[in-house]
């Protein structure tokens, strides 16, 4: 019996040591940088190979061809909003950033399909959504780990940088910060929006707060020709709530007429059950 033991528990430590998971450091560890420019939030996503005494352009990375600009999965950028490069503007979302290096200057491609293993099997142009050419700096010092920057940031644009071995290039982008705090600025001088309003004033009811400030501002809120149904909904819940029966039936009708010509029977039926009670 104590054989059979032995050998079941030294069967189990085999397994164990077999479904065991060994961890070790990655030799192009990858690295996200989040910044914000002006307005505008920009998420860098890429892995970061080191040069371990090999040459890099030229022999590792070959001069003129498409290079993935970084290693393993596609080096990925994230715009919240359109931004603009050398003149092209390339809409808010993500792209992957595909380089073609040269001994004096850089193809930077920015790729609208991020969802490749290094470089795309087939090559689309369609999905080139933006292609600029900049200068190579060659550096003082020798870069070990291929390295992203944001760099000469200001409210209304930056600088992307890469470097490694002893090269660097700077793509600038310009991201569109005046008109978004000019569009803010606007809507805040011109005041509250309807909506406002009537979230404003369905919190306080919901809330059970003032209810006399709730009708104020729902009735800012319903200003103006056709007003929403669901506002007059909550109007004339509010009034009746306050005691104004009368004008809540009256506010009900018109929310129930809204309502039956959007088709929207959810609030068909409320109508005619509120007025129907109140009717009593």
């Amino acid at each position: 019996m104590l054989k059979k033991l032995s050998i079941l528990l030294l069967f189990v430590g085999v397994i164990s040591t077999t479904n065991a998971q060994i961890k070790t450091p990655q030799p192009s560890p990858a690295s996200t940088i989040e910044q914000v420019v002006g307005l505008t939030n920009v998420t860098l996503e890429y892995s970061r190979p080191a040069m371990r005494g090999r040459t890099i352009f030229g022999d590792l990375v070959p001069f003129g061809k498409v290079w993935r600009t970084g290693a393993n999965a596609n080096t990925k950028i994230t715009f919240s909003d359109n931004v603009t490069i050398d003149g092209q503007e390339l809409k808010k979302g993500t792209y992957a950033i595909y380089t073609i290096p040269n001994q004096t200057s850089w193809e930077v491609i920015f790729y609208s399909d991020a969802n490749n293993w290094g470089t795309p099997q087939k090559w689309d142009d369609t999905k080139v959504a933006a292609k600029t050419s900049v200068e190579v700096y060659e550096m003082p010092v020798k870069i070990e780990s291929f390295t992203i920057t944001f760099d000469d940031l200001t409210s209304n644009s930056a600088v992307l940088g890469i470097l490694w071995e002893n090269v660097y290039v700077g793509v600038k982008f310009d991201v569109p910060t005046d008109a978004i705090a000019s569009k803010s600025i606007e809507n805040v001088m011109a005041g509250p929006s309807g909506n406002d309003y009537f979230q404003a004033a369905t919190y306080y009811h919901t809330e059970g707060k003032d209810l006399k400030q709730a009708l104020a501002w729902i009735q800012k809120a319903t200003q103006g020709e056709n007003p929403p149904f669901w506002y007059l909904r909550r109007m004339s819940l509010i009034q009746a709530d306050l005691g104004d029966v009368e004008g809540a039936i009256e506010t009900a009708k018109k929310s129930l007429a809204g309502a039956q010509k959007a088709n929207n029977a959810d609030y068909v039926k409320m109508n005619k059950e509120s007025i129907a009670k109140w009717m009593k």
